[in-house]
């Protein structure tokens, strides 16, 4: 059965728990899913609009905006995402839309208004370029946890670190990703990618967090591109869990009719 893991820093955490007056240690498959809980099942559903700065590796910038919103077909299982592009004007409009599996690959559509044309991108496609940022597409929805193998490096003082090696290597552009998780909220705080080099080339990270209806949350995440150079930040506000979003709302043959919900 695959699971999930987290869009942008994403995969997994560490539980201490006291038995007799010692630690014990958690397995890494524990591990794995009290952070994969933590990161993307706050809530039953949710609502953000973020904002990115794209920048270049000669210091241009870009910008996107858009709205993104999130439900749970169950705890811990299945997940739909809505993803609605305000700005620039040239994009506006544009909306991808992602169904997470746990027990399959996950599907994802995007419709393009220009042509009027919705497409669903192949699965070889999700480690590419997420709206022309630093960003993937698998960054935006997580990459299944049963595609890695995950070892637990270290325990330190503030943070749990995960070596992450692909078990179908030649499906990914690295070769393996280390992961710092937060002891306190059980976050993912950092994600640093090697190339096939074992070479760092690509960090994924968040740069602010705040408790949000009970629910600690990324509010600032950065991607930096190692190799070539430029990052993309991303800034979430307006923040909201459990709205009651209808299932209705995450249908790929309605995508030409955004809901109500990404215009308030």
């Amino acid at each position: 059965m695959m699971k999930k893991t987290f869009p942008l820093l994403s995969l997994a955490t560490v539980f201490l728990s006291t038995v007799t007056c010692a630690a014990a240690a958690p397995s890494v498959e524990e591990i794995v899913d009290k952070a994969n809980h933590a990161a993307y099942y706050a809530g039953k559903d949710s609502k953000a609009l973020a904002n990115m700065t794209i920048t270049d590796s000669q210091g241009r910038t870009g910008n996107r905006e858009y709205v993104i919103l999130r439900r749970d077909d169950q705890n811990g299982g299945n997940q739909k995402f809505f993803i609605f592009l305000r700005k620039p004007a040239d994009i506006r409009k544009t909306v991808l839309l992602v169904h997470k599996y746990t027990d399959k690959d996950d599907a994802r559509w995007i419709y393009l208004p220009d042509l009027d044309l919705v497409k669903q991108i192949a699965a070889s496609d999700k480690r590419t370029s997420f709206m022309g940022s630093h960003f993937f597409y698998e960054d935006v929805s997580g990459r299944g946890i049963n595609q890695d193998k995950h070892e637990l490096l270290e325990d330190g003082e503030k943070f749990y670190v995960l070596k992450n090696i692909p078990k179908d290597p030649v499906s990914v552009e690295f070769s393996s990703y280390r992961v710092w998780i937060d002891k306190k909220t059980f976050l993912p705080m950092k994600a640093e990618y090697a190339n096939k080099a074992d070479k760092p080339y690509r960090v994924v990270e968040a740069l602010a967090v705040e408790d949000i209806q009970g629910h600690p949350t990324v509010t600032k995440s950065r991607v930096q591109d190692l190799t070539r150079g430029g990052e993309t930040v991303t800034d979430f506000s307006n923040i909201t869990y459990d709205l009651g979003l209808e299932e209705s709302i995450f249908n790929q043959s309605d995508l030409r009719k955004p809901p109500r919900e990404v215009y308030r």
